[in-house]
């Protein structure tokens, strides 16, 4: 294993996930706000899993995105 091929792979990977993901919360967010269902102020409770099965890694990382 060559383990500065591991971490660019990683790296590649965290970035991808990163965009696509805020993308997505974007997204929602706005149509959200657009269809009232937002107003606008809230504090969104938000929650991210990593799986891994072929290791058995499954991490979960929890916060809040503020709106205002």
């Amino acid at each position: 294993m060559n383990e500065d091929t591991l971490n660019m792979e990683i790296r590649k990977f965290l970035k991808k996930a990163g965009v696509s993901s805020q993308r997505e919360i974007e997204h929602a967010v706005l149509k959200a706000f657009d269809s009232g269902d937002l107003s606008g102020e809230e504090t969104l409770a938000v929650k991210m899993t990593l799986t891994v099965p072929t290791v058995g890694l499954s991490h979960s990382i929890e916060g809040e995105i503020a709106l205002e």
